[in-house]
């Protein structure tokens, strides 16, 4: 009985070991701007998160293209898109990882810093890479890679994370996120991230 138990055991470490194998040898990458249209995100007097998520994305992508990968974005100017729909875009590419930029906000204005989401197993190393990257190009706050349950990582089934880029209710954070060269370092460290990620299957 016990030998039966270490063979099933295994198995299942060897099952999971191959599809995280598979899972990273992916060609595209899904980008997500967060937000859009009528749903603006965090926002204090003019500064949205859904333009500055947009531009984020839209610097990622160039980002991506430059290193060989092939980008699809759920939405490339500002317009509203479901997060059922966002999800549907993941799911048509089968050699993809998802990626959504987003910025954080809080009622407590001190609160600041960077953080990336995942939801399953085969995700959390790419949270990993993918936050490395950006705490590298950019001075902040660590927050960590976190597990969270996010609807647009949590029903994806490729390999999934959610980058918070700052604080748009923290004045500091704010000032830098409206810096082009802020918003492009971000997108340079997800992009490096991704790379990483890539390389470690």
């Amino acid at each position: 009985m016990r030998g039966l138990r270490q063979l099933i055991f295994s198995l299942l470490v060897l099952a999971l070991a191959s599809a995280t194998a598979h899972a990273r040898a992916f060609r595209t990458v899904v980008i997500d701007p967060g937000h859009g249209g009528h749903d603006k995100g965090g926002q204090w007097g003019m500064v949205y998160e859904k333009h500055l998520a947009l531009d984020t994305a839209t610097r990622l992508e160039g980002e991506l293209k430059k290193r060989g990968f092939r980008t699809v974005m759920t939405r490339r100017s500002d317009y509203f898109i479901s997060l059922p729909e966002r999800v549907r875009i993941a799911s048509r590419y089968s050699d993809a990882i998802f990626v959504s930029v987003h910025y954080n906000y809080t009622w407590k204005q001190s609160v600041s810093g960077l953080e990336t989401y995942y939801h399953s197993g085969q995700s959390q190393p790419l949270a990993s890479y993918v936050h490395s990257g950006i705490m590298s190009k950019v001075r902040a706050i660590n927050r960590g890679a976190k597990f969270a349950r996010f609807y647009v990582i949590r029903n994806t089934r490729c390999p999934s994370i959610l980058v918070e880029c700052g604080f748009v209710s923290n004045a500091n954070e704010r000032n830098r996120m409206k810096s082009a060269n802020f918003r492009q370092s971000l997108a340079e460290g997800i992009a490096d991230g991704v790379v990483r990620f890539r390389k470690s299957g």
